[in-house]
């Protein structure tokens, strides 16, 4: 006959065993909830071992999941039904020893500190402990319960596959078709939340987040709102001496220009200045028309990413855009379109001002010409008007009437005076904030550059 202690000591070895192998399939779970199958590939590149084991089971989630489910039902069980009988058999002893002799209260609180130490032992060893580290470590936990897991899976194939048809019944009952993929692909509003994420703890520089975040706003951006408007564009007239086109050439100093017939509307080609190289000294009998290349046209709603597309297929870097009407509003040049991706992109001879440059507290210099988007950010402001694209244009859609320098117009948390005005268009307007104490200045990404042909 087995001496009492040895029964309760062998009882107590196999509920603390239990309970380690309750946190043994709650681990594996969470772990194959949390790991990527992206990390779970890069660790088979890196000849892991138990990688292999590890993506055979991901390959195989839902019933994976099962596994563990099932394990953790029996382990979980099995201690209720051996834990609580050997710690109370512990307890009782010490009970009677202290003076208790009441049997009914011997064995009320034997059961309460027995189920008290099971429940501790279960919820603290067996659930959160490993349920925790399968979360912050998830790739080197799966590889870890790889092996044991497989086994438990393979043995126990028969109960598995019951069960899941069972629940995959359960489900359609209740609209659910289809098998569960591994990891549910994310959102641009996630993947931007990630990338957030990533630069607060330190895995993204700040020029990494803002690249990547200026990467996602890419495709939503059309031609109309990076291009160079039509009064801003220098053009080579056809009927101009060549010698003037050289002086305008000198004075302005772009890299294309448009070759026109008195004006924008009557594109005829572009001249690069690599085609005018060694024709300095040839008069003015020398025909810019011979030198031209074609007029690339695109509409005004075309998104940037296309229009970098059409740069590459034509090897033409400068594009006029089109209105609906057929009317050519604007060109856009390659660094038009870069810049929005990788910030401003000066070269020697641009001089411009920044879109937004403080004057003093509250009080901030824009450009007309700017994004109504960038103020917005860099303000905390609400300016939005669908119809309209840049700063200027919303301050003259809100007045009702062409700018006139002097103009305060009130806007929600500022007050935007106009400063300087040409061609019927705000250059310069200073904003007045009701409250600056969340601005934000713009440090990358420019609305319009004069870069070619401007």
């Amino acid at each position: 006959m087995i001496p009492p202690w040895l029964a309760d000591t062998f009882e107590i070895l196999v509920a603390i065993f239990l309970v380690l192998l309750n946190g043994f399939f709650v681990a594996a779970e969470f772990a194959l909830v949390k790991v990527r199958l992206s990390q779970i590939e890069q660790l088979v590149t890196d000849r892991r071992v138990f990688a292999k084991t590890a993506q055979w089971l991901a390959e195989r989630l839902d019933a994976s999941l099962s596994a563990c489910q099932l394990g953790i039902t029996m382990a979980s069980l099995a201690l209720g039904w051996v834990g609580e009988p050997a710690f109370a058999h512990l307890v009782e002893p010490a009970l009677k020893a202290g003076g208790v002799t009441s049997e009914a209260m011997i064995h009320g609180v034997a059961f309460v500190i027995a189920f008290s130490t099971i429940t501790a032992l279960h919820l603290v060893i067996g659930e959160q402990a490993p349920k925790i580290f399968a979360i912050r470590r998830p790739e080197t936990m799966i590889l870890w319960c790889a092996a044991p897991l497989k086994f438990f899976y393979v043995i126990l194939y028969p109960f598995l596959a019951v069960l899941n048809v069972t629940t995959s019944f359960l489900l359609r009952l209740v609209g659910l078709t289809g098998a569960t993929e591994h990891e549910t692909p994310h959102t641009e509003d996630e993947i931007r939340a990630l990338l957030a994420d990533a630069h607060l703890h330190g895995h993204l520089t700040r020029s990494e987040h803002r690249l990547l975040n200026a990467v996602f706003e890419f495709d939503d951006l059309i031609c109309r709102r990076v291009m160079v408007p039509r009064g801003e564009v220098d053009f080579f007239d056809v009927s101009t001496p060549f010698s003037e086109c050289l002086e305008q050439a000198k004075r302005t100093k772009h890299t294309r220009y448009p070759l026109c017939d008195g004006s924008l509307d009557k594109v005829m080609g572009v001249i690069h200045m690599k085609d005018l190289l060694g024709l300095a000294a040839g008069g003015d009998d020398i025909d810019l028309g011979q030198l031209m290349r074609p007029a690339r046209k695109v509409p005004e709603t075309m998104p940037i990413s296309q229009v970098l597309r059409h740069f590459q297929a034509t090897h033409q870097l400068l594009a006029f855009v089109l209105d609906e009407y057929g009317t050519i509003i604007g060109i856009v040049t390659l660094e038009n379109v870069l810049e929005k991706i990788v910030g401003p992109v000066e070269d020697e001879f641009d001089t411009e001002e920044p879109n937004i440059s403080e004057q003093s507290p509250g009080r901030y210099m824009v450009m007309g010409s700017t994004l109504v988007e960038e103020v917005e950010r860099a303000f905390n402001l609400e300016l939005a008007d669908e119809d309209m694209d840049t700063v200027a244009g919303v301050l003259m859609a809100r007045a009702q009437r062409l700018p006139v320098v002097g103009d305060k117009i009130q806007v929600h948390g500022a007050v935007a005076e106009i400063l300087e005005v040409q061609d019927d268009h705000a250059t310069r307007i200073q904003f007045i904030l009701d409250d600056a104490s969340d601005v934000t200045l713009p440090t990358e990404g420019k609305p319009i550059d004069s870069s070619d042909g401007v």
